[in-house]
């Protein structure tokens, strides 16, 4: 497991942290840590949040913060993700030209696009979040940051398939086998509803806000998921761009449902 463990943070953030091994059986545990390492990117990525909301700085600019926080702690590799699986997607090319565009250095209008509204979404549900409270905005960083990590474990699901026979797609593809992935996931839903109840707790609010962060990681969850089944018909499998993908939808449709309930 502590091989997993290393292989989630060495992957999955700019974190420097040595991989010894890089096998399936370690690819397959290191998914199954991913929300884990969602928590402490989170953690990381909500403190210039919550600096800037105690040095007077406005709900916008804590947002701001947080969302370029957690970009830099993993080198823009998910979103990097996300507008190449929208160009690849939009190419309206056969599976293998749409791969090739996916896996070119450039990218194209439809990237661009996607990459902007994902960011804005994101950085306007954060700022919803700060203006009800400072820590209901730290907390959203946070449950951004695992709800994304979350939604590898559907990603890399025994049975699903690569797209491509070499690349991370092809090493995590079909490693998480469901009888692991099922309490794992109920350990992330048991942590985020406890942080929301303790969020609103001091407002008489917990019930609601757990229940929010709950409707929050699912839905985001399940977003991802849908993407997940375009790309598999789309490109016969997955890749590390879909996955990378798979970490900002998830990721923005929780903090969109966190908003609706914690910032109204």
């Amino acid at each position: 497991m502590f091989a997993g463990l290393r292989f989630a943070f060495g992957t999955l953030s700019v974190l420097r942290v040595r991989v010894h091994r890089w096998d399936r059986p370690t690819a397959g545990r290191a998914m199954l840590c991913a929300p884990l390492v969602g928590l402490a990117l989170g953690a990381l990525a909500a403190v210039p949040g919550v600096l800037l909301r105690v040095l007077d700085g406005g709900p916008l600019l804590a947002a701001t913060g947080c969302v370029a926080a957690l970009a830099a702690l993993t080198r823009g590799l998910h979103l990097d993700g996300l507008a190449d699986v929208a160009d690849g997607l939009g190419s309206n090319k056969p599976p293998a030209e749409a791969l090739r565009i996916m896996k070119a250095s450039d990218i194209g209008p439809f990237g661009v696009l996607t990459l902007l509204l994902a960011l804005l979404a994101q950085i306007a549900a954060l700022a919803q979040a700060f203006t009800a409270g400072t820590w209901v905005g730290a907390f959203g960083a946070v449950l951004a940051a695992v709800a994304g990590r979350s939604a590898l474990l559907r990603g890399c699901l025994a049975g699903t398939p690569s797209a491509r026979p070499d690349g991370l797609g092809a090493m995590v593809a079909g490693t998480v086998r469901g009888r692991y992935a099922v309490p794992v996931g109920l350990a992330v839903l048991a942590v985020l509803g406890a942080g929301g109840w303790l969020v609103g707790g001091h407002g008489g609010s917990g019930p609601r806000h757990a229940l929010g962060a709950l409707l929050a990681l699912l839905c985001g969850i399940a977003c991802a998921a849908l993407l997940l089944t375009r790309c598999v018909l789309r490109f016969g499998g997955i890749t590390g761009d879909v996955l990378g993908a798979m970490v900002e939808t998830s990721a923005t449709a929780a903090l969109v449902v966190w908003a609706l309930f914690a910032g109204s």
